[in-house]
């Protein structure tokens, strides 16, 4: 009749994905459902309204004073040795037993070592409580100390409204908490330590006034109690969403919006989480969930472990996965070694080699183990699986492949680099799956992970493998290389060269290479040169011809040069090219006709010489000859059918320019006998006549008599 939602105020994604599902469920099917949401810390204003303005009821309950002292930690000591002190004090100042809130294991072994140092006193014992102990060490801490003892509790965020610690009058909290933080990016969790928010602070508070007056040192200054955040982060808003876009699949939802949330998933996350899914097998292309998929969300495990397992048992690996599965649901249980092989951990499981193991995490695994087991009805004997571990993980991680790189570490599937933090043999491994790593600088460090073969993922995810042909311009062979290659991601698995390819892949690679590296990479030879210099000319000035300028040939290259470019694919080859004939090609048979006329390659001179124009300029063709060649012509030579004068660069018996000119006429009326003054004293031998255009004109010294 009721669904009751209890501590919503934690915000977990199991919490906010539940309420949306029972609200739609109430909407859809079950309008007599009643749903209840309590918290001793909730906004309510946001709740009630989600819920359709339900009514907020407050009880202000029975709790004792808390007098509450900070104390400011100096940046230079470490937050344990700063808890370690406080414990110590209020043993002398305080009655009553201690809890001290703690952001992690790590921190709770540290303090406690330092307080196993100290002298506390008689019947003072300090108990941890954290997730990962066994049960009975979660016992010790819970229940009230004996009489004539006091107890310390070390305990995370777990001790702040899941459990009850009796007895509990002294609280000191670190200020501090672990959360996790999830990666769109790099598609990877990762755990920060931060800042309590105030609700955190005010309950963990709470704690020492329950049974009677009590008191709470908060390691933090006054002025900085201020600064914290209302509320922690609600954990859709920053965890990996995989687990919630399955459920969400198998619920039938295809766009979250069709949901009613306190904050919707972020976009980013849960795209990244459906492509995961789809790698997973478990999302169709078009969102749907697949029959694997509602396996997967049977088993109620996370997505990548589900869907190892269920790829272990037809291969008989089943057993190997479940320990899997249990392991890298556990917090590391050889902390203390540098080796990242989980190979060693699962022998450690077994019962083999390492003496500095947790044992009580190895007792956790094999019941966890055991229970998928059960549940998936495995045969009691599976196939050896000593070299499987690699395999089962690119089951579970296939966006976690790594392929160790030449000048070391190792690339993953997506694009990122990764290394070891420190020297192993693992690092060595040609491919590797990277079960547990950080995305924190620009590369990640990878602390477990296992080899895995290229034959494995060849067999066995080989439906996620893209063979293709890549024919491309190699810049530095000027040649076009054609290669076939298996890829996985951005690892490439296998490449080798094409001898024949495909000639229409080959011409657009060989095109592309011609448009990267520019037309110098063609044959360009001195007539080929002046034709194309020739048709920019005509070009400019009646548009109707081809534009031959580089930029034009160059954006055109597939269309006038493809057709000669057939079994090409080199440098080399392209120096059987006759270019000239080919920029011929691109004139129609009247632009043929009428080249030679608009544009001549030589001008006939009144010495009887052809001299060679310059088109290298289009505006201003030139025309350089010697000066005593144009003796008897009155007026300067023009082309494009007389609409363009040559520019004249008049030189002197050694060829050097002495005069620069498009009215000829002028020089000879004006400039020429300054001109004749000079060259007669340098040239002495040679023919000066005082009237220019009544004088023979000669390439000789003298003209013949």
């Amino acid at each position: 009749g009721a669904v009751i939602f209890d501590e919503f105020h934690e915000r977990s994604l199991h919490a906010d994905l539940g309420l949306a599902l029972a609200l739609q469920s109430q909407a859809l099917l079950r309008e007599d459902l009643r749903i209840l949401v309590m918290s001793a810390t909730l906004e309510p204003a946001p709740v009630a309204a989600l819920l359709g303005d339900a009514p907020v009821l407050t009880s202000e309950g029975r709790s004792f004073s808390v007098e509450t002292h900070y104390v400011n930690v100096p940046a230079d000591v470490r937050i344990e040795s700063a808890v370690a002190r406080a414990v110590i004090g209020a043993l002398r100042a305080d009655d009553g037993d201690i809890l001290v809130f703690l952001p992690g294991a790590g921190e709770i072994r540290r303090v406690a070592a330092l307080l196993g140092e100290a002298d506390l006193g008689r019947g003072v014992n300090v108990l941890p409580l954290y997730g990962g102990l066994p049960q009975y060490a979660q016992d010790d801490a819970l229940e009230p100390a004996a009489p004539g003892e006091r107890k310390v509790v070390l305990a995370t965020a777990i001790a702040e409204t899941s459990l009850t610690v009796e007895g509990v009058r002294v609280i000191i909290d670190s200020g501090l908490m672990r959360v996790p933080r999830f990666s769109p990016r790099t598609g990877m969790t990762r755990l920060e330590t931060v800042p309590v928010s105030r609700a955190s602070a005010d309950q963990r508070r709470g704690r020492a006034g329950r049974l009677g007056p009590g008191v709470c040192y908060r390691l933090w200054p006054e002025r900085d109690d201020r600064g914290l955040a209302a509320r922690s982060t609600p954990e859709i808003l920053e965890a990996d969403l995989a687990p919630l876009a399955l459920e969400l699949a198998a619920w039938g939802v295809s766009d979250p919006a069709e949901l009613l949330w306190l904050d919707a998933p972020p976009a980013a996350a849960l795209a990244q989480a459906r492509e995961l899914l789809r790698q997973l097998g478990a999302l169709a292309a078009d969102g749907a969930i697949t029959a694997h998929g509602r396996q997967m969300a049977d088993l109620g495990l996370h997505p990548r472990l589900a869907h190892m397992l269920l790829r272990a048992v037809p291969l008989r690996l089943g057993s190997l996965a479940c320990e899997l599965a249990a392991l890298l649901s556990e917090r590391d249980i050889l902390p203390g070694e540098r080796d990242g092989d989980l190979r060693h951990r699962i022998d450690a499981v077994r019962g083999f080699g390492y003496h500095s193991v947790d044992f009580d995490a190895i007792r956790r695994i094999k019941t966890e183990a055991d229970r998928w087991k059960q549940a998936l009805r495995l045969p009691p004997r599976d196939v050896p699986d000593d070299e499987a571990t690699g395999l089962l993980l690119a089951f579970a991680y296939p966006d976690r492949i790594a392929q160790r790189r030449p000048g070391g570490g190792f690339l993953l599937r997506n694009g990122r680099g990764a290394r070891f933090a420190q020297p192993q043999p693992l690092a060595n491994q040609e491919y590797i799956v990277a079960a547990d790593l950080d995305d924190q600088g620009p590369e990640s460090r990878i602390f477990l992970g296992a080899p895995v073969s290229l034959g494995d993922l060849e067999r066995h995810v080989a439906d996620q493998i893209i063979v293709e042909s890549l024919v491309a311009w190699d810049p530095g062979a000027q040649a076009v290389r054609a290669r076939r290659r298996e890829r996985l991601g951005a690892l490439v698995l296998l490449e080798a060269p094409i001898a024949n390819p495909d000639p229409e892949e080959a011409l657009a690679a060989l095109l592309q290479g011609i448009r990267s590296t520019g037309l110098e990479l063609l044959p360009w030879t001195k007539s080929a040169r002046q034709l194309q210099e020739r048709l920019i000319f005509m070009h400019r000035f009646e548009p109707g011809w081809p534009d031959a300028s580089d930029a034009a040939l160059a954006a055109t290259v597939g269309d006038w040069l493809a057709p000669h470019l057939y079994g090409m694919r080199s440098r080399d080859n392209l120096q059987r090219l006759k270019l000239a004939e080919i920029l011929g090609g691109l004139l129609s048979w009247a632009q043929r006709e009428a080249l030679d006329e608009g544009a001549p390659t030589h001008m006939a001179v009144p010495s009887g010489s052809r001299i060679p124009i310059d088109y290298s300029d289009p505006t201003t063709p030139v025309l350089a000859v010697r000066l005593q060649e144009l003796f008897g012509l009155a007026q300067t030579p023009r082309i494009a059918h007389g609409r363009v004068p040559l520019t004249l660069h008049l030189l002197s018996p050694a060829r050097r320019p002495v005069q620069v000119t498009q009215d000829l006429a002028s020089f000879w009326q004006n400039a020429y006998f300054a001109v004749r003054k000079d060259l007669r004293g340098r040239y002495p031998k040679h023919y000066w006549p005082e009237d220019p255009l009544a004088a023979t004109p000669t390439s000789r010294t003298r003209p013949r008599t």
